[in-house]
């Protein structure tokens, strides 16, 4: 089961929310809370595998939430689910630790799809705020690539092929089945992808793969 940590400061949403989950056998809440900073609590007793959390919360915002947890309990992972796609919630949360970004007014497929991503180790972003990441490089989109493309020639081609299936938005075990490699091996070359890119999770590399052109171009 995954097990998931809802968090949102309006208790009809949250119910609204819990009754899509629940239509998934393989996914369960375990625990609600009503602010940011009973969310961090929360999940520090309770662990769960994913942190659903909305942005505009009291006491403690969902992006400060977002960043306490992906600092103090990195094995949960975590998702907003907001109303709001402004670019600069997508950079905060995206930089502060978050690895899905969600919107209330997506699919309810596309919660569960994104919830399923994150608890297995994947990157999520709903459509319309994915277009905005990789449209939003405006003019400095060449210059970002050639920047990228230099940062990814320090990789060995097996971690190139890795860091071009993490931007693809393959887990961890999806990596080794693609590549007939065992699982640890995968997350052992995740992790140097990582550390040689100077990253702080799978969707910021999952934009340097993007940017250096590996997703889609069939460069490895």
């Amino acid at each position: 089961m995954i097990r998931v940590l809802l968090a949102d400061d309006e208790a009809m949403i949250r119910a609204g929310v819990r009754a899509i989950l629940a239509l998934a056998p393989d996914i369960e809440v375990i625990a609600e809370a009503a602010d940011g900073r009973e969310a961090v609590e929360a999940v520090r007793a309770h662990r769960p595998d994913v942190a659903l959390l909305d942005i505009r919360m009291p006491r403690l915002d969902g992006l400060g939430a977002a960043e306490e947890i992906a600092r103090t309990v990195p094995q949960t992972a975590v998702a907003m689910l907001t109303t709001f796609s402004e670019d600069a919630y997508v950079a905060r949360a995206l930089t502060g630790g978050a690895t899905g970004f969600l919107l209330k007014s997506g699919d309810p497929a596309e919660l569960l799809a994104g919830v399923r991503a994150v608890a297995s180790g994947a990157a999520f972003l709903s459509p319309k705020v994915a277009r905005q990441v990789i449209e939003g490089y405006g003019g400095e989109r060449l210059s970002r690539s050639a920047a990228a493309c230099e940062r990814t020639r320090a990789l060995s081609p097996r971690e190139r092929e890795v860091l071009a299936l993490v931007g693809a938005g393959l887990s961890n075990p999806e990596i080794a089945a693609e590549l007939h490699l065992v699982e640890g091996t995968v997350k052992a070359y995740v992790s140097a992808v990582l550390d040689r890119l100077e990253v702080r999770n799978r969707v910021q590399a999952a934009i340097v793969a993007y940017e250096a052109g590996l997703v889609g171009s069939g460069d490895s």
